[in-house]
């Protein structure tokens, strides 16, 4: 069970796998996408139908319907990957072994939507991935095994993403047939350190100039490639949008929000501690540009406010 990218390669993986048989594929309705809205598959049904797998797609995964179609696969376990729904009790007891779930944090910390986004937006020295055994609770469930990795300062949600997405796919083929053979106990979440990870919203984006510069850049990078990390210049009768691209932490102080320097080196805005050295951006309607080809056509100066 799974929809969204990082649900392909675990789904890649099991296809691989001797030792596995898949049997059917669940994933979310097709939704309208793009300027016409076409319904558009998601992307495990396009790898599902590729390798001549029969799909379901309830729009809720507690239907009636749907169970009813379920039960005759009579199936061992249930593999969910970034799914994106709450899974119904009936549903947890339908597979002999349970439901188990691949979840792109080191539970319990960062339980929910966007753990990858989060764990980079804080800061974190590192993150992982836990194989666990699912519950009716939001990712409440006995752990089976867990991998570390460090959160690189190159890393972005794109980068971290496709890394916990292979480490994720590789410990899941790896635990599987341990678990089933009895050589794997479920061992409940710590009580202590679980934290909650909620959906990322397009305002997240949106920079505070206030917090300190190196706050800011770990939300760029959480929120690269969406929303994306953006701030307002008021450079006439509307305020323009400007997202950026790449950027670093600078040493230098002065009001939030001021720039401070404006040149071919990058743009250095003030933040609440230190300031922020932007190399590329993009004006709405635009593209991104390095600093020297942005400033040409957009003569941001000194002095001047962003927010």
């Amino acid at each position: 069970m799974g929809t969204a990218e990082l649900s392909c390669v675990s789904l890649a993986a099991l296809l691989a796998d001797a030792r596995v048989r898949v049997t059917a594929v669940v994933t979310q309705p097709d939704k309208p996408k793009g300027r016409d809205l076409e319904l558009q598959p998601s992307a495990v049904k396009v790898l599902a139908l590729k390798s001549n797998l029969p799909v379901f797609q309830p729009a809720r995964a507690r239907d009636e319907l749907f169970l009813a179609e379920l039960r005759p696969l009579n199936p061992d376990l249930i593999v969910v990957a970034a799914y994106g729904q709450i899974l119904p009790q009936t549903l947890l007891e339908l597979p002999r072994y349970g439901c188990l779930n691949v979840h792109t944090s080191l539970l319990p910390k960062y339980r929910g939507a966007a753990p990858i986004q989060w764990a980079i937006a804080n800061g974190d020295a590192e993150t992982g991935v836990t194989i666990m055994k699912m519950d009716a609770g939001l990712d409440t469930g006995d752990i089976l095994s867990q991998r570390r990795t460090p959160v690189a300062p190159e890393d972005n949600a794109a980068t971290l993403h496709d890394r916990l997405a292979r480490m994720g796919a590789e410990l899941l083929v790896e635990t599987i047939p341990a678990y089933v053979r009895g050589q794997i106990q479920p061992q409940p979440q710590p009580r202590e350190g679980s934290t909650y990870a909620p959906k990322i919203k397009k305002e997240d984006g949106h920079i505070d100039w206030g917090q300190p510069a190196n706050l800011i850049w770990h939300r760029f990078r959480a929120f690269t490639p969406w929303p994306g990390a953006f701030t307002h210049w008021n450079a006439g009768a509307k305020p323009l949008l400007l997202k950026i691209g790449r950027a670093e932490v600078a040493e230098r102080t002065g009001p939030a929000g001021e720039i401070l320097q404006a040149d071919k080196e990058g743009i250095i805005v003030a933040c609440g501690q230190n300031a922020l050295r932007i190399t590329e951006l993009q004006r709405e309607g635009g593209r991104f540009l390095n600093a020297r080809d942005f400033l040409a056509g957009n003569p941001l100066r000194p002095g001047e406010k962003l927010g």
